[in-house]
């Protein structure tokens, strides 16, 4: 059962309560404050995973209150707001918000965006550079002091190139790379219409890191640019 902490931030009772019961419903501790200064009290004194902030609130509102968060902290900030003008919804975003609802709004909708950003940032983090050394994609572990890769616990032996065109695609994850820009990186000398030998490495990495090469689980291909990790 989930267990992620949930700091919603409302002056409005009826909408805390409201919502408490959809969380709890689904398994999610949930902690309220009536406005920004609480907020940030509570944060200091709890771990939380996610944060809804009304933007119309007294002694501090939720736009400074977001801004503050924004200072120390990167957990998924949902704005609420009765204002529906594209100026107050930038403004929100701006300062760090990772999404704008407006008032009023769905409670099973708001449930949905709050599990939707809480597994991104697992699975952000799960992908994140670890020890400063490793980076770890779901089963895949990169090692880029030792150059050596497991998946699924299990060495994988990779000639460098093949390990230089691994690691630039892991530390670009999600970004599609062309194939000269791969080769450029990977050999360290200018494109000179190399497609076939970018390729066949990436033919040979898949061999040894996928399951099934037909359908891969890590490098995807993007036909007509090139490739891309995927960030799982």
């Amino acid at each position: 059962m989930t267990r992620e902490t949930i700091l919603m931030v409302d002056d409005e009772k009826e909408i805390l309560k409201l919502m408490e019961i959809y969380f709890k419903n689904d398994g999610y501790t949930m902690l309220q404050a009536s406005n920004g200064l609480e907020a940030l009290t509570l944060m200091n004194n709890h771990q939380v995973d996610l944060i809804i902030l009304d933007v119309m609130m007294p002694v501090m509102d939720g736009l400074e209150a977001c801004m503050k968060i924004r200072e120390q902290n990167n957990i998924p900030i949902i704005m609420l707001s009765a204002k529906t003008q594209d100026i107050d919804k930038i403004s929100g975003l701006s300062l760090g918000a990772d999404e704008y609802v407006t008032k009023p709004f769905s409670p099973l909708v708001l449930l949905a965006s709050v599990k939707s950003h809480i597994r991104r940032a697992k699975q952000f983090n799960m992908t994140t550079v670890q020890n400063h050394n490793e980076i770890v994609i779901d089963e895949l572990v990169i090692n880029t002091a030792t150059h050596t890769v497991k998946v699924d616990q299990q060495e994988i032996k990779l000639t460098p190139r093949e390990f230089a065109i691994l690691k630039l695609l892991s530390v670009n994850r999600g970004i599609v790379l062309s194939m000269d820009k791969i080769y450029e990186e990977a050999w360290n000398e200018p494109f000179m219409e190399s497609k076939n030998t970018v390729m066949v490495h990436i033919r040979k990495i898949r061999e040894k890191i996928e399951k099934d090469t037909q359908n891969p689980k890590y490098i995807k291909t993007v036909w007509g640019i090139g490739y891309k990790m995927e960030a799982l």
